[in-house]
């Protein structure tokens, strides 16, 4: 079975989309040569804003290829955006449920078939309070040595400034200094940049263990912050941002606190006066 798509669809969504964004947003685009042209291709990209989907779509199609996520199944239950999103070949993401593994099926297929599937390795925006890259999920390694398909790093930059994360403003640093809410004027900037293909060839061959996987993944990661780095003009930091240990800390200090029993409030002499017996103290003293 090959991924299917609509045309129509696909052909609609350019049309509608492609001038909003050039009237949307201002551009600095580089690297747009290390997309390859044409066969199955990974673009693995930072996430650092819920807008930064259609500014990097747009990147990949003026570079000539058709963007393919990976959207959350929730999407294809309203009935309008599941039309567009079938219709352009977007693919499902089942979470929590036994048929998740049909999204990396489908995934697969479209690679076989010579899509240019878009991939965010953190899984979610960035929790980083300065907004790079977290530590990434192993599903784009594990996809790129199962097929054989490259993976072109991508960073952008500015999309935080169009519409922030909404969890991000909770945060210090970067991401809770900015204002929440939509931002279009003045025109926001979206820098990107693509870097050549990761080199994963050390990794072929190898079983797919979780030293692979998580290997193989933080070279991806470290190819994708190292761009970023560019485009901010700044080091990125020597140690990523780990969202998954930051809240399993956060879980074991919860249970600490809880498992451990509020203080007795003191009894005895050595525990003083109480309220009462300080007043009838102070009225004794008052009657003498």
């Amino acid at each position: 079975m090959s991924h299917g798509y609509s045309p129509g669809w696909r052909k609609l969504t350019i049309v509608i989309l492609r001038p909003l964004l050039f009237g949307l947003l201002k551009r600095d685009w580089r690297g747009r040569g290390n997309v390859p042209g044409k066969g199955g291709v990974i673009i693995a990209a930072n996430h650092i804003s819920e807008s930064d989907p259609l500014a990097l779509a747009h990147f990949v199609y003026e570079s000539g290829r058709y963007p393919v996520y990976l959207a959350k199944s929730t999407l294809f239950d309203v009935r309008f955006i599941r039309a567009v999103l079938r219709g352009t070949g977007q693919i499902p993401v089942y979470r929590d449920r036994a048929d998740a593994a049909q999204a990396l099926e489908a995934a697969e297929k479209a690679l076989v078939d010579g899509e240019c599937l878009m991939f965010y390795p953190e899984g979610s925006c960035t929790r980083d309070p300065e907004l790079w890259p977290m530590t990434g999920q192993t599903g784009v390694a594990r996809m790129a040595l199962k097929t054989g398909a490259k993976v072109v790093p991508v960073a952008s930059w500015g999309a935080h400034e169009l519409m922030p994360y909404k969890k991000g403003v909770e945060q210090k640093g970067l991401a809770g200094s900015l204002k929440k809410g939509f931002h279009p004027l003045p025109r926001k900037t979206m820098q990107v940049i693509a870097g050549p293909p990761v080199d994963l060839a050390g990794y072929a061959g190898l079983p797919l263990s979780r030293e692979t996987l998580r290997s193989a993944t933080d070279d991806i990661m470290t190819a994708i912050a190292d761009l970023l780095g560019e485009l901010r003009g700044e080091d990125p930091p020597a140690e990523r941002y780990d969202h998954h240990r930051v809240l399993e800390e956060r879980r074991a200090a919860a249970a600490l606190k809880a498992a451990v029993p509020e203080p007795a409030p003191p009894s005895g002499p050595e525990a003083g006066p109480g309220p009462e017996s300080g007043s009838a103290a102070e009225r004794k003293a008052a009657d003498s």
